[in-house]
């Protein structure tokens, strides 16, 4: 079937801990608490002591910090802090006793190693800090560290309150940044963020969104707008499915011919990779094939699929005639020098000829084909999946990881899909349907496109609703790949993540603002089940509040 054709800071009450007494200093500037805090040692404490408060950082000169304000006289203690409320939530959280962290005047951004300085800038702008570069830190400042040994992934980072300062590291870049989304969202309107460690990284490599630019045109200012707001939420890629039956809506230097009226301009694009970069977003960008090429057909008549009647395929080329190799490849060689890297998505779905009965009958031309290049047995099925594999050949030389929808996949036959594309699993609606097991009982990596969830179809066709956040957030889970039926745990390391898609079928149904809006809470919803394997703790209603607070 097709997709397109069917359906505050918290008040708190201190107690004082035994043998512990507090100097504790407010000044109000802008706005923002300040708070300075005296430690006299004198028992069991939770936290180190000190003499006396200082924002000298340690290797730095005591000129280079300011100097502190006189504390009041010694005061309460603080209870035990409680974990950041985020989305997603951290996985793991250690209270201590203290005052917290949040934004002062004269706080700054300070890092430990140059490759941090995109996300020191960024942070400091986003908070309100001073961008101070490569420099020790001092109480009152946030501080980016790279370290290779503590972390047990390349995304996962670890978060430290203590004396009046933040930390955030990590083994990576990426790392460093998800810490500064977890910062951001728990200082957020005028939040504090509670002391104590956060060790956090995700369940699931693989978190996207993807968005169906060929059927309707979005601007680059709304793309944009998702991508920090993806970045925020912690996903990591944005598919970018560009060409299609309605439309081809990015610029071509290789066939201009093909590229509709609407459309981004490579310029426009560069500028979409470049703010992805900065929010650690990889795109994965799709020319399907060898249907859904409406656009490129209605430039180039002579390459469209007809069957023994002379009737023409929709959207399909005749993947017969080497001509129709020759353009795809043109397209998908230009691309790939347009998109970095590292994914490709292939397509593959959908094709005509194996949406019939008995597509050697009404297709004789594909069946000779077949049989001419893959033996006497071979099928149209086998032609197709040959296709795929000759796609992938071309992308593979711009090293590139792969994936096609499941119903590119066919069973038996002569020719088998390459290995190493992974299977981007929406439907088990198509002819010839196999149950989400086989890929995995096969060995193949798979990704969570699941329509029953994650397919947001504008207009709502064929039988299709408007996803909700709280099905997500209640019923779905990565194994869910087919209707609501979980594959057995075995088979979770198979499963890579999970995507949402935006697919624009009947494209004037909702504008940009409404799609922005519609797709707010599923978002939401996604990135907590894609993060954390467990139940999520809030409930659908605190989980909303929450979303709310954090905007």
């Amino acid at each position: 079937m097709n997709r397109g054709r069917r359906r505050a800071p918290r008040n708190k009450t201190f107690v004082m801990p035994k043998g512990l007494l507090l100097g504790v200093g407010i000044a109000v500037a802008s706005g923002a608490v300040a708070l300075g805090v005296t430690v006299w040692p004198g028992g069991d404490t939770d936290e180190p002591s000190a003499a006396q408060p200082s924002r000298v950082g340690a290797g730095s000169d005591p000129g280079d910090c300011p100097t502190p304000s006189p504390s009041s006289s010694p005061s309460r203690s603080y209870p035990l802090s409680e974990a950041p409320r985020t989305i997603p939530a951290v996985r793991q959280h250690t209270p201590a006793r203290g005052p917290g962290w949040r934004p002062t005047d004269g706080a700054r951004l300070v890092i430990d190693d140059k490759k941090l300085a995109d996300e020191g800038k960024l942070t400091a702008s986003e908070l309100g800090l001073t961008y101070a570069g490569q420099a020790a830190p001092c109480d009152g400042d946030v501080q980016l560290a790279l370290n290779g040994k503590d972390q047990p992934s390349s995304e996962a980072y670890k978060l430290t309150v203590r004396n009046q300062r933040v930390t955030i590291s990590a083994p990576t870049d990426t790392g460093v940044f998800y810490g500064t989304r977890t910062l951001k969202q728990e200082v957020h309107g005028g939040g504090t963020a509670p002391e104590g460690v956060v060790n956090d990284e995700p369940a699931k490599p693989q978190r996207g969104f993807m968005l169906d630019i060929a059927r309707k045109h979005f601007t680059a200012g709304w793309i944009e707008d998702r991508i920090r707001e993806l970045g925020d939420l912690k996903y990591n890629q944005l598919g970018l499915h560009f060409s299609d039956d309605q439309g081809f809506r990015i610029e071509s230097d290789s066939h201009p011919e093909v590229v509709s009226q609407q459309h981004l301009t490579k310029a426009q694009v560069r500028s979409i990779l470049a703010l992805a970069a900065s929010r650690h977003i990889k795109v994965v960008p799709e020319i399907d094939s060898p249907g859904h090429l409406g656009a490129v057909i209605a430039a180039h008549p002579d390459l469209q699929l007809r069957n023994a009647s002379g009737v023409a395929a929709s959207g399909a080329v005749d993947i017969s005639k080497p001509a129709a190799a020759k353009m795809v490849d043109d397209l998908l060689n230009e691309y790939a020098d347009l998109f970095p890297g590292p994914y490709w998505h292939l397509g593959a779905d959908e094709y005509r000829a194996l949406m019939v009965s008995n597509p050697e009958a009404s297709y004789p031309q594909l069946a000779s084909a077949a049989r001419a290049k893959y033996g006497a047995g071979a099928t149209v099925a086998d032609l197709a999946t040959g296709w795929m594999n000759d796609r992938a050949a071309t992308v593979r030389k711009h090293d590139r990881t792969m994936r096609a929808w499941n119903d590119g996949f066919f069973s038996g036959g002569t020719v088998q899909p390459a290995r190493d594309i992974q299977v981007a699993y929406w439907t088990g609606k198509e002819i010839g349907a196999r149950e989400p097991i086989e890929y995995l009982s096969a060995g193949r990596d798979v990704i969570n496109y699941n329509d029953e969830f994650l397919y947001y179809v504008l207009g709502e066709p064929n039988q299709f609703v408007y996803p909700t956040g709280q099905r997500i957030y209640e019923q779905w889970t990565p194994r869910v790949l087919r209707d609501t039926t979980a594959v057995p745990a075995r088979y979770d390391p198979q499963i890579l993540g999970g995507s949402f898609a935006v697919w624009c079928d009947l494209a004037n149904s909702q504008t940009e603002a409404q799609v922005a809006a519609g797709v707010r809470m599923p978002l939401r919803a996604l990135t907590q089940k894609l993060w954390d394997p467990g139940k999520p703790a809030l409930s659908w209603a605190e989980f909303t509040k929450l979303a709310d607070q954090l905007g």
